[in-house]
């Protein structure tokens, strides 16, 4: 197929063209090209993206089906103009080994929908004491570990974790919270984790790759462990840059959503290149769950609205730029051949309408959590369409 005469938009480029689909690769990109199935798109204010792809998602599946499962997580996530999500371990059974983890992912792939990868814990049951599953794993064998959802608060078995993953050539990712805080100082629990576990990367040796920062405190001193050189990425989610706490009264959420300073700390650290990604920490819940005080929100179908309206229509960011946090570089941190419109890349794309206005129905959502703090707001920034390797998944 040849999709014609649209804002084509990448981390590199910003034009209006054609781009022709075959083999489920994009092969070539022009003006004037022609085949049998065209798409013309001209007088649209649609725009062609390299699909998205989220380095923190939560499935729930194996074991919290009834909050979501493999499919309807792809369903929503295609809808938000994911292609590829990494998904964390916090399942029942906790996700602890490669059996475990190649199960979840031969079910994502049979939806034909989106490619995913499954991450394993740290530690035993997220329990942060016992990680001898990951002893056996050999070079390269899995992308990331992580707790997330809780800290490792033992120093020394931080510590062994950062040698046995810095010798696999293993991702770190995360969640920075220390839990004698949890219940009196949030802020503090996040802030006193990342200064830790800058220190023991810097002391290993290690990489390093922060979940959902949140506070001015993190992000600056992440931008200091880059500055000094340390292997260290980090995200930030859709939600934490759109709203501070008192905007949705509260809406709880973990990290919380933070204050005002705290926003424009982590948008002037997009501006600046220290956020390598935005990831949407999709976590849906049932209504009684969030009755109950689960923390979390959907995310997958919100996220480019919310980054639109929130980062590209006030001019804080370009749409190149919002692209590479969105695409390019979680594309490249899970090794995939997406994350641009360019020649021999994958056919994974997305179209969206950057000039559409609509009111956030959390009925209208693929997946089983309707939660969100954003019911009821305009956004502006709609995916139309998504492209798996050139066949239309919606």
């Amino acid at each position: 197929m040849v999709i014609k005469n649209i804002r084509i938009v990448d981390d590199t480029q910003d034009f209006i063209g054609d781009v022709r689909v075959e083999s489920c690769k994009i092969a070539e990109i022009g003006h004037g090209l022609h085949d049998e199935e065209e798409y013309d798109y001209a007088g649209t204010s649609c725009a062609l993206l390299p699909a998205f792809t989220d380095l923190h998602v939560h499935f729930r599946d194996p074991g919290l089906t009834h909050k979501e499962d493999v499919v309807t997580g792809s369903h929503a996530a295609v809808r938000g103009g994911y292609t590829a999500v990494n998904l964390m371990p916090n399942t029942k059974p906790v996700c602890s080994s490669l059996e475990q983890a190649q199960d979840v992912q031969r079910r994502v792939a049979a939806t034909g929908l989106i490619f995913a990868n499954q991450t394993l814990s740290m530690t035993k049951n997220l329990e942060g004491k016992d990680f001898s599953h990951l002893l056996p794993l050999k070079k390269n064998e899995i992308l990331f570990v992580t707790d997330d959802g809780r800290g490792v608060d033992d120093d020394v078995v931080m510590e062994q974790i950062f040698l046995i993953c810095k010798e696999r050539h293993i991702g770190i990712m995360s969640h920075t919270e220390k839990s004698e805080y949890s219940k009196v100082d949030m802020r503090k629990a996040e802030n006193a984790m990342t200064f830790r576990d800058i220190d023991l990367c810097r002391k290993t040796g290690g990489r390093i790759h922060f979940c959902h920062v949140s506070t001015k405190e993190a992000i600056e001193a992440i931008a200091r462990a880059k500055a000094e050189g340390l292997e260290v990425t980090c995200e930030v989610t859709p939600h934490h840059i759109a709203a501070t706490g008192e905007e949705v009264n509260h809406y709880r959420v973990n990290p919380p959503f933070r204050e005002k300073e705290d926003v424009e700390a982590l948008i002037a650290a997009m501006q600046s290149g220290v956020v390598d990604a935005i990831s949407t920490d999709h976590a849906p819940h049932t209504a009684e769950d969030k009755q109950n005080g689960s923390p979390g929100m959907t995310g997958l179908e919100l996220a480019f609205s919310l980054c639109y309206t929130k980062l590209v229509v006030p001019g804080y960011l370009t749409l190149s730029q919002l692209v590479k946090l969105m695409s390019t570089t979680p594309s490249a941190m899970m090794k995939l051949n997406k994350g641009r419109v360019q020649v021999g890349m994958d056919a994974d794309l997305t179209i969206v309408d950057t000039d559409m206005k609509y009111i956030v129905d959390p009925k209208e959502f693929a997946s089983k959590g309707k939660n969100t703090p954003f019911a009821g707001w305009q956004l502006q920034g709609r995916v139309l369409h998504t492209y798996r390797a050139g066949k239309l998944v919606f």
